[in-house]
């Protein structure tokens, strides 16, 4: 890997594009470099982690409304939609924008934290519309994966958007865009010209995180993907891009993130060195945001030390800067401890998603998450007892640049009404690839026919987990059979009308 380093420049100091960030992107994504076995055996768990995710979500209002407007631009030949018949196709874009909602509806898949936060799974469902829309085969949709993935995790590693209140998808333009470019093998000028486009319209805001969270939530990485779908469309047209996106005067960096005088380090693989990004990120095992993963399975931990919850007097959590001010009291959000909030906002609320833990000794994607369990008498007043405290040492540990180090856990203290303390802690959730029972291709199963059960047909379950592990072999037709159907009668459709 080299680290570049990236500034803003006056509009009159020329900046050649070679060495333009978005150029150097370009660079990687159409360096078709041999895709190592190890990482297309994780890109085949991540396509089976994201179709369970999908899957469990079809039935939700929020996919339920991206599925109506994909439906309404049906194509010949286009892409597959997450529960209906692969005879039924769209336009990709519309495909990538209601498979990607399905996906994210849950907060099931994967992430990976550094300098930002990133689901690069988001990746995904755009890159595989594309594909099956331009007739490519599993070769291609694998070289495209590894670049989505390789991209989204070095802009991450990089530069720091959260800090500025810019949502994570604006890392997530540039690598689908990147993706794209890799699968269809276009050229460097192409890519680049599409990497700007993407980075240019998919700058928004971290409000679709914070307070009365909504279904938005999910519809931002859809929102990334199209429109980078698109500006690889134009580009591919002909058409140019806003330049250097990056390091323009009044560009990204000069007005949006660190100003003028900021500089950003952005590592990338050198010519000919493998996209190996994707062995870095991680999964969920729990139906929560990722820094509560360690914390559910501590709190499992922990609560055989409770003979009485209600003998509680305090929990304290001590995290880091993510947990405390993102998922924690530090957010100030009053809808974190609302046992009115919706479902958006409980999966963001680590003082919700430990108390129930805690009480339960099982997390559950739809039973956790309930009207009638949110409201539990009992849970509310626990869920009120906790607050968190951002530890240095943590924080220090969440950014560690060796990722055998890095850590996203926290320490919790329970205090009790006798005076008694029960402390423990755990450094990173055991599903992590350094956790105590690391996710390993059965276990991306078990979650899979677990999320699917009652919604895919067994057989059906049989010939996708078939079908996707042979991915490196597939050919052109076989990609749009990377689909799963619903069973009859399940999915439910949006009634209200739109304009589509």
């Amino acid at each position: 890997m080299k680290i570049h380093q990236v500034r803003t420049y006056p509009s009159k100091v020329y900046l050649p594009r070679e060495d333009q960030l978005a150029w150097k992107i370009a660079s990687v994504a159409s360096d078709n470099v041999e895709v190592e076995k190890d990482v297309i055996e994780m890109i085949i768990n991540r396509i089976i982690d994201n179709a369970a995710a999908a899957c469990a979500a079809l039935n939700y209002h929020g996919v339920q409304t991206a599925r109506a407007q994909a439906l309404a631009h049906p194509r010949q030949g286009g892409a597959t939609l997450f529960g209906v018949t692969p005879e039924t196709t769209v336009c990709a874009e519309w495909a990538a924008w209601a498979n990607s909602v399905a996906v994210r509806e849950l907060d099931y898949h994967d992430t990976f934290h550094a300098a930002d936060y990133s689901h690069p799974g988001d990746n995904i469902a755009s890159i595989l519309a594309v594909a099956q829309q331009c007739d490519r085969n599993g070769a291609d949709l694998i070289r495209g994966l590894a670049t989505g993935y390789e991209i989204q995790i070095d802009l991450v590693k990089g530069i720091c958007l959260h800090k500025h209140k810019i949502d994570h998808i604006a890392h997530l333009g540039p690598s689908v865009a990147a993706g794209i470019g890799s699968l269809l093998g276009l050229d460097t000028e192409t890519i680049y010209q599409s990497v700007q486009q993407a980075a240019h319209t998919t700058i928004t805001t971290r409000q679709s995180r914070k307070a009365d969270i909504s279904s938005w939530k999910a519809y931002a990485p859809a929102y990334a993907g199209k429109n980078a779908l698109e500006a690889v469309d134009r580009c591919m047209r002909g058409e140019g891009s806003p330049s250097p996106i990056y390091e323009g005067e009044d560009s990204i960096i000069a007005w949006i993130l660190g100003g003028p005088d900021a500089v950003y380090e952005v590592p990338l693989p050198e010519p000919g060195e493998p996209k190996r990004g994707i062995l870095e990120s991680y999964t969920k095992e729990h139906a929560a945001e990722y820094q509560a993963q360690g914390l559910i399975d501590l709190a499992f931990r922990m609560r055989t030390q409770i003979d009485d919850f209600e003998k509680i007097k305090e929990i304290v959590i001590h995290g880091s800067h993510q947990t405390h001010y993102v998922i924690g009291t530090g957010s100030g959000d009053p809808q974190k401890i609302d046992p009115n909030a919706k479902r958006e906002t409980l999966d963001h609320s680590i003082m919700y998603i430990f108390t129930v833990a805690l009480q339960d000794g099982r997390w559950h994607h739809f039973d956790s998450y309930t009207p009638e369990r949110v409201s539990r008498p009992d849970t509310v007043r626990l869920w009120h007892k906790v607050r968190t405290l951002e530890d240095p040492e943590w924080t220090r540990l969440y950014h560690h640049p060796n990722p055998k180090e890095r850590a996203f856990g926290a320490r919790v203290e329970i205090f009790l009404e006798d005076g008694s303390k029960i402390e423990d802690q755990l450094r990173v959730a055991n599903a992590h690839s350094y956790g105590e029972k690391p996710f390993q291709r059965p276990n991306y199963i078990h979650k899979f026919k677990t999320l699917t059960e009652a919604i895919i047909e067994p057989q059906e379950q049989e010939f996708f987990l078939d079908l996707v592990q042979q991915l490196p072999t597939l050919k052109t037709e076989d990609l749009r059979k990377l689909n799963l159907i619903a069973v009859k009668g399940y999915l439910l459709e949006n009634s209200l009308s739109g304009i589509f």
